[in-house]
């Protein structure tokens, strides 16, 4: 996946998800009070975290690790599975937690070769996910009490999803102009730099001209002279 694409579709479910909250603040609210207890939500993004990290362990090509690859399969698949037998309690934060340090994996991983200063604002976006994912996943109640404080009246609650708002179609914006301009080839240099002619010819799908170099050769002593 190209940054641009990764950038659009980021900014614009981040976006339109907070799209709501302007228009239907009251409602929006009342979602995000709930969310931190919806235990069946909670299943979702826990066993879609755990899949997600099993490719990746999948893709490690590592020496040392290849031998415990089953056994790690094994580990991770019932940690994953355990999570939603026996810490229910907070489960969709955990799961989004999980979500959050992957998402910020690739979106790292994917930035890292955009040669692009606008990069940093996607790149910056996800260390805070870093930062927020291990918080609440150590402390999953500080989520709800940063929902409570957001949704503490309907103002704040439509200011606070508007800003978010704003800053997702900025990131799609960014996706679809400067990181897709950064990952285009450039070609300027084709109609700019010097070549020879030999390279001109095999562009145009003729042979390369052939220049004849004659070196005379010194007269020889006539037999007069010798």
């Amino acid at each position: 996946m190209t940054l641009s694409l990764l950038a659009i579709l980021l900014g614009l479910a981040f976006g339109l998800t907070n799209l709501y909250g302007v228009l239907k603040p009251a409602h929006y609210a009342a979602l995000l009070r709930k969310f931190p207890r919806y235990t069946p939500l909670g299943y979702v993004l826990i066993l879609v975290a755990t899949f997600w990290f099993l490719h990746y362990v999948g893709q490690e090509t590592v020496a040392d690790f290849l031998a415990f690859k089953p056994l790690l399969y094994a580990l991770f698949a019932g940690v994953g599975i355990g999570a939603c037998l026996f810490v229910r309690d907070y489960l969709p934060v955990r799961g989004l937690a999980v979500l959050m340090l992957l998402g910020a994996k690739l979106v790292v991983d994917t930035a890292r070769w955009v040669d692009t200063e606008w990069r940093l604002v996607l790149v910056t976006w996800a260390y805070l996910w870093i930062v927020a994912g291990m918080w609440w996943t150590i402390s999953p109640w500080r989520l709800r009490n940063i929902i409570e404080w957001n949704t503490a009246n309907l103002p704040r609650t439509r200011l606070l999803a508007g800003l978010r708002c704003v800053f997702g179609l900025f990131v799609a914006l960014l996706g679809g102009t400067a990181y897709r301009q950064a990952e285009a080839p450039s070609t300027a240099w084709l109609h700019s730099a010097p070549r020879p002619a030999s390279l001109v010819a095999a562009a145009l799908g003729q042979a390369p001209l052939a220049y004849d170099v004659h070196i005379d050769s010194p007269p020889r002593p006539s037999a007069r002279q010798g």
